[in-house]
């Protein structure tokens, strides 16, 4: 029986991706906090006229 070779190359490209996809899925949090932080202050204001 063979089994499929796995080098420390693909290790290492697979460990970046998921690096990346966690530095995304930060961004997109931090993006949403800010929005919803910004919606709330602009709640509170009272319209101009």
């Amino acid at each position: 029986m063979s089994y499929p070779l796995y080098t420390i190359e693909m290790a290492y490209a697979r460990m970046r991706e998921l690096q990346e996809l966690a530095n995304r899925s930060r961004a997109q949090q931090a993006a949403q906090q800010q929005r919803e932080t910004s919606a709330k202050a602009h709640k509170g204001r009272a319209k101009k006229r």
